[in-house]
């Protein structure tokens, strides 16, 4: 049986234990994107409107009817489930039923924005503390948002649909990697603390860029930040290295504390 929910490995389990891809391209556009090197596909090819995985939704049930998981499942390390698919997120959503179905920890990681408001009856069929919604925030400025990020939803529209959430009561989080800029990237931990129940900071890797930032200095207001607003939060390894005289407690450095479980 071909299983689509996997175990990633690296730096992507930071992230997740567990994961599923449903689509493998996406329309945000990211300059930054890893995924088409990985999958050895053109970037312009890969930004194109992704059709879902054959069979994704069917594969999915097969599988958990098999064996249910009870560590957190992750939509989606590779594309973005609410980017402008050509199915308008549907096999997503259907997987998504599928998971809450079968009570799967589920958390779903976007850029999309408004678009995660089509999955708001799915999320709502979990069982609670079963699901999380997340964002990642990288620029707070429009403009520079559009030059590195030109088909996602602006940062705005990203925090406002993570405040919808948390309003309905459901557990967010945010993905703060990579860093492009750590003033931008402070001025977005600042203006989601009102909604975000959990922060995951990392840098940027693989960029001339990154050898220009002050990485302690980063950590350092970041964690200040954190802490002062009560915030859970966990600091990727990369950034750990990078600041390893920035003190931290064991749980701001281990991730698989802040996992959804059953």
């Amino acid at each position: 049986m071909t299983k689509v929910i996997y175990e990633p490995t690296g730096k992507a389990r930071e992230y997740s234990p567990l994961a599923l891809n449903v689509y493998t391209g996406c329309t945000h556009g990211c300059a930054y994107c890893y995924a088409p090197r990985c999958m050895k596909r053109d970037r312009q090819q890969y930004y194109q409107p992704p059709a879902p995985r054959k069979g994704i939704a069917d594969l999915l049930r097969r599988q958990l009817a098999e064996e249910a998981p009870e560590r957190q499942v992750l939509l989606s390390f590779i594309g973005d489930c609410f980017c402008g698919t050509l199915d308008h997120s549907a096999a997503a959503l259907e997987c998504l039923d599928a998971l809450a179905a079968a009570d799967v920890p589920t958390a779903i990681l976007t850029k999309g924005g408004r678009r995660l408001l089509r999955a708001e009856r799915q999320i709502a069929a979990f069982a609670p503390g079963r699901v999380a919604v997340g964002a990642t925030l990288t620029m707070s400025r429009r403009a520079a948002s559009l030059e590195w990020e030109p088909g996602a939803a602006l940062p705005e529209e990203r925090v406002e649909v993570l405040r919808h959430f948390h309003g309905l009561g459901v557990r967010t989080f945010a993905s703060f990697e990579p860093v492009l800029d750590p003033v931008q990237s402070l001025e977005m931990i600042r203006a989601s603390l009102d909604c975000v129940d959990l922060y995951k900071v990392g840098k940027l890797n693989n960029h001339p860029l990154e050898h220009l930032i002050d990485w302690r200095s980063f950590l350092r207001e970041a964690v200040a930040i954190l802490r002062g607003a009560g915030k859970e939060f966990y600091v990727k390894v990369d950034l750990r290295n990078a600041a390893p005289d920035i003190v931290l407690t064991p749980d701001e450095a281990d991730a698989d504390v802040h996992m959804l479980t059953k």
